[in-house]
């Protein structure tokens, strides 16, 4: 039950164990910052049990989510080196920068296809000019909170996981499938989460897989997470995954098409994010292939 026929301990265990380290790493780190939080909501007498960024100011964002990351990568470090006996360079944090640039495009370029088609439907309506974005705080705190979130859930879903698996030689599929409904199922407890919601962050998790396992790095990924995620909340105004925005523009989402627009869990919820994730894996072969002829050449 606990070993496979190599007397190994399985995948599974380890991954269960390596998620509770990540939890507790998460917690300890969080704890500051959830503290002070809790004093100054106590001192305002605005005492609440929802946990809504949108309502934080842009450096408890910091403090709270930010610092989760920051133990989540810590304790994936942690655990890898002292559980796996292995060298964290090998989770994939390495790579050509290209690769990074690239997943940064994709991912902006991506979100920015939606937003734009939801516009020409009249699903989206653009409350103030492309020309005059507003930038403010959130929008670096932002920046700074999923820089760190793209780092910290491709380390550990994808680097953590799938170097795992491989590890205890499962198949290729299997390592795909297992590390994008892991990636899914935490995301499962979010806001407003949808059924299709969940199906496209296992199917992003696919593509995230995908990139990795084409390009031996985790920057592709990171990079496409980073912008994914950024572009949704923070530039267009979207919810990401559920979660408040603090957009540079302000625009109004029809409610009665939830099916292109993903409602209130966001982009992520869409039928039209579902079409340009599998345009992602498209993308993703185009450009290893390219960059594997540079590579002989």
């Amino acid at each position: 039950m606990f070993q496979n026929k190599n007397k190994q301990v399985r995948a599974g265990w380890l991954i269960f164990i390596a998620l509770l380290f990540v939890f507790i790493g998460q917690t300890i780190f969080m704890l500051p910052g959830m503290t002070l939080l809790s004093i100054f909501e106590i001192s305002s007498g605005e005492i609440s049990m929802e946990f809504d960024l949108g309502a934080m100011s842009p450096w408890m964002v910091l403090l709270t989510q930010g610092a989760g990351s920051i133990g989540g990568i810590a304790a994936t470090l942690v655990v890898f080196r002292a559980i796996n006996k292995k060298n964290p360079n090998q989770l994939g944090i390495q790579g050509p920068r290209g690769d990074f640039i690239f997943g940064l495009f994709l991912g902006a370029a991506s979100i920015a296809a939606i937003f734009f088609i939801l516009l020409a439907t009249g699903d989206v309506t653009l409350l103030s000019s492309l020309l005059n974005p507003e930038i403010t705080w959130y929008t670096l705190s932002f920046l700074i909170l999923f820089i760190l979130v793209g780092f910290f859930e491709e380390m550990f879903f994808r680097g953590y996981v799938m170097k795992t698996m491989e590890e205890r030689g499962n198949k290729k599929w299997v390592i795909y499938v297992v590390s994008a409904l892991v990636f899914s199922l935490v995301h499962g407890t979010n806001p407003n989460v949808s059924i299709l919601g969940l199906v496209n962050i296992a199917l992003v998790g696919i593509l995230f897989a995908y990139m990795f396992d084409m390009t031996k790095s985790l920057l592709l990924p990171i990079g496409y997470h980073i912008t994914w995620n950024f572009f949704q909340g923070n530039v267009f105004g979207f919810a990401v995954s559920g979660t408040s925005p603090y957009g540079m523009y302000a625009i109004e989402v029809s409610e009665t098409n939830d099916l292109l627009t993903g409602g209130a869990f966001g982009l992520e919820g869409g039928a039209l994010a579902t079409l340009l994730i599998i345009a992602g894996f498209f993308a993703t072969y185009l450009y290893t292939k390219n960059r594997n002829i540079k590579a002989v050449n």
